[in-house]
C-alpha cells in the first residue's frame, strides 16, 4: 500500500537522521565528558597543593601555566585563521576581559572554600551551576531549552544532595563560598556560549581567559600571600596538573563541546566532575564514599544520559542535540 510504504520511508529518514546527529555530537559530547573528569579529579591537586602557597597564589599559576600550555596550539592552529579574518578586534579584547574575569573570580571562590571543606562538598556545591544555568539562559538571556533539561536538573540537584548528605544541614563557610562561585561558573558558561557566536575560535578564548583570569588573581596574591618561586616549587606536580590540563586542556575542551552543545545541556555533562571528584578523594586521600552517595553518583549518571538522549529530535528548535 502507498500509505505503508510513506510510513516505511519516513521512519527511515528518522532513524537515518537520529544516527547522524548521534555521530555529530559525538565528539562534542566526549569533550565535555573529558572536561568533566579533568576538572573533577584536579580538586584532588587543588586540596593538595596548598601546603607552602595560598589559593589565590595556586589560582595565578595554574592559570599562567594553562596560558602558557595552550598559547603553542593557539600559534599553530588558530593564529593564522585569525589573521584571514576581519572582525570587531575591541568587542573581543571586551568580551575576553569579562570572560576571564568571571573566570578568575570562579577560580578564587572555589580554591579558597577548600581551605573550610572538603573536596566532596566542594565539588558537589560547584555543580550547582547545573540548576542555575539554565534559570538564567531562560529568564535572563531568553536561549530556548528543551523540556527534558528540568527534569535533568531536578535529578543533579537531588544526586548533588545525596552526595553531600542530606542530614548535615550546617552549611559551612566553605560551602557558601563554592555555592557563590557557582552562580560565577554558570555566567562563565553562558558567556562563553555567546562570544562563541561572534569569535569561534575555541583555542584562542581559552588561552587568553586564562591569561586574563591569571593577571586577575595575582592582585590578591601579590597583596596578600607570600610568593616565592622557592614555595611555588614545592608545589609544581599540584600546579602543573591544574594548570595544563585543568585550566588549559579541559577549558578549551568545554570550548569545543560549547560549539555544538547549548548551556544548559552541556553544564549537565559538566556536572559529572561532582562524581569524579568524589570519586578521587575516595580513592586518593581516603574520603570514604557511603551507600547514599554513591546512589547520588548513580542519579546524577542518570540524569545526564536522559538530557542527552531525549532531545535529539528537538534539535531544531533548540538549538541542540
Amino acid at each position: 500500500m502507498p500509505w505503508q510504504r510513506l510510513c516505511f520511508q519516513a521512519c527511515c529518514i528518522d532513524q537515518i537522521k537520529l544516527v547522524r546527529d548521534m555521530k555529530n555530537n559525538l565528539i562534542p559530547i566526549s569533550c565535555a565528558l573529558a572536561c568533566s573528569f579533568l576538572w573533577g579529579t584536579t580538586f584532588v591537586a587543588q586540596d593538595t597543593g596548598m601546603d607552602f602557597i595560598g589559593p589565590y597564589t595556586f589560582c595565578a599559576v595554574r592559570l599562567f601555566l594553562g596560558f602558557l600550555g595552550l598559547l603553542p596550539f593557539f600559534i599553530y592552529f588558530e593564529l593564522n585563521e585569525i589573521k584571514k579574518i576581519n572582525f570587531n578586534l575591541r568587542k573581543v579584547f571586551f568580551f575576553t576581559l569579562i570572560l576571564g574575569s568571571i573566570f578568575g573570580m570562579a577560580n578564587i571562590l572555589q580554591q579558597v572554600s577548600l581551605l573550610y571543606t572538603d573536596i566532596a562538598n566542594s565539588a558537589v556545591f560547584t555543580v550547582l551551576y547545573v540548576v542555575i544555568v539554565p534559570l538564567i539562559s531562560y529568564f535572563i538571556f531568553s536561549i530556548k531549552i528543551h523540556p527534558s533539561i528540568w527534569p535533568s536538573v531536578t535529578l543533579c540537584l537531588i544526586g548533588g544532595l545525596l552526595l553531600s548528605e542530606i542530614k548535615n544541614y550546617d552549611v559551612r563557610f566553605g560551602d557558601m563560598l563554592v555555592i557563590i562561585g557557582a552562580f560565577f561558573w554558570a555566567f562563565h558558561i553562558i558567556f562563553i556560549y555567546k562570544v562563541l557566536k561572534i569569535f569561534n575560535f575555541p583555542i584562542a578564548i581559552a588561552t587568553f581567559q586564562c591569561l586574563v583570569a591569571g593577571i586577575f588573581c595575582s592582585f590578591p596574591a601579590l597583596t596578600f600571600e607570600t610568593v616565592t618561586i622557592n614555595l611555588i616549587s614545592k608545589e609544581i606536580t599540584e600546579l602543573l596538573y591544574a594548570g595544563i590540563l585543568s585550566s588549559g586542556v579541559a577549558f578549551m575542551l568545554q570550548a569545543y563541546a560549547q560549539r555544538v552543545l547549548s548551556p544548559a545541556s552541556v553544564a549537565i555533562i559538566f556536572s559529572l566532575e561532582g562524581v569524579f571528584a568524589s570519586i578521587f578523594g575516595w580513592i586518593l586521600l581516603d574520603q570514604f564514599l557511603s551507600e547514599i552517595k554513591v546512589f547520588g553518583i548513580m542519579i546524577i549518571l542518570l540524569a545526564v544520559i536522559f538530557s542527552q538522549l531525549i532531545p535529539i529530535y528537538g534539535k531544531k528548535n533548540y538549538g541542540r542535540i
